[in-house]
């Protein structure tokens, strides 16, 4: 199968098993991993920030933010096609009780400023207290497009001049500072917290790491251990993460490449339509023509059967990803599978 459903089914690297299997490991909910504790502070230097912690998944690195920044009752604003409020199953509201207020996204995955400056309470004894701001980069309901650090400062100069905090879900912020050829710090300055992924693009097997000031991660290492998350051994994990850091982060430029090619063999395929703007990432978008009267599901089925496998996404439109684990030969593969197919 050539699986372009998400980079989420990436493959370990030969190297980060061997890093497995020879890591330094201790009990990391003593604190006694040193393996756990160098990818920590790796992380945090490569974002800039104090300090950091390794968490199971990008999930509860958000959700372990949210509650580490607001109290019960309290609200955080986001966009209406954020991931949080997708596919993070609730868990802000349904274990944090906190109030998620969401604003339109735009295409380009920003807010409108005027929409979060209306978002924000005022001090009334009716309301409850505005405590964040969540944004998302890259964003991937809005087709996996690029945050620019100007529209970034402008939403930390609003949250500092109203007494909130930022957090970044910054699953793919690496696939962003790849995209706009700026360190990674440069998309994080001035957000108080933020979460990345090591088990997507990066490939690594497990894992993601939050990110934030030193006081910030000690009460989140308490939310971690309420949450189920404090880990014992786990450097073995934390060592493939390391190696995703040290050795991963450049090549994703491959696949950026990847997906433009793939964009462009897909763009000459009778009854389908590339998203404007897609893909600006890792991330192609496409949609069937109303010429076609077939469900973006009962096409799935048919690549799938062919030995391709993508995701849906919205109505009649499919997302492809490409990763560490698709070729240039897969592409070529994927467009003429996807030309017969359209052509019955």
């Amino acid at each position: 199968m050539i699986d372009l459903r998400s980079d989420t089914v990436t493959q370990p690297t030969d190297e980060m098993r061997h890093a497995m299997a020879l890591a330094d490991v201790g009990d990391d909910v003593y604190g006694e991993d040193p393996t756990i504790n160098y990818l920590e502070e790796l992380s945090a230097d490569r974002m800039g920030k104090e300090a950091g912690l390794f968490i199971p998944s990008g999930t509860m690195g958000n959700l372990i933010a949210f509650l580490t920044h607001c109290q019960r009752g309290e609200e955080a604003i986001m966009g209406d096609q954020a991931h949080t409020f997708y596919y993070e199953v609730g868990g802000v509201s349904a274990l944090g009780g906190i109030m998620v207020h969401t604003v339109p996204n735009q295409a380009d995955g920003t807010i409108r400023i005027s929409d979060l400056k209306n978002a924000i309470r005022m001090e009334d004894v009716h309301f409850p207290t505005t405590r964040l701001i969540a944004l998302e980069n890259t964003h991937n309901r809005c087709g996996g497009v690029v945050l620019e650090p100007e529209f970034i400062q402008q939403v930390v100069k609003i949250s500092q001049d109203n007494d909130l905090f930022v957090h970044m879900d910054g699953a793919r912020i690496f696939n962003a500072a790849i995209k706009l050829g700026l360190p990674v710090q440069n998309l994080v300055d001035g957000v108080d917290s933020i979460t990345f992924c090591l088990s997507k693009g990066l490939g690594a097997p497990v894992g993601s790491v939050l990110c934030g000031t030193q006081d910030f991660i000690h009460r989140a290492r308490r939310i971690r251990k309420q949450l189920g998350g404090g880990m014992r051994q786990a450097g073995i994990l934390a060592a493939a993460g390391i190696v995703a850091l040290e050795t991963m982060v450049d090549r994703l430029e491959e696949d950026h490449q990847r997906a433009f090619l793939l964009a462009d063999k897909l763009r000459d395929i009778p009854h389908l339509h590339v998203r404007e703007n897609s893909p600006q990432t890792n991330m192609v978008f496409i949609d069937l023509d109303d010429c076609d009267t077939r469900t973006n599901i009962q096409v799935i089925e048919e690549l799938k059967i062919m030995g391709v496998l993508i995701g849906t996404s919205k109505n009649r439109g499919f997302r492809l990803v490409t990763h560490y684990g698709i070729s240039d030969d897969d592409i070529v593969k994927v467009s003429e599978i996807f030309m017969k197919i359209m052509s019955n």
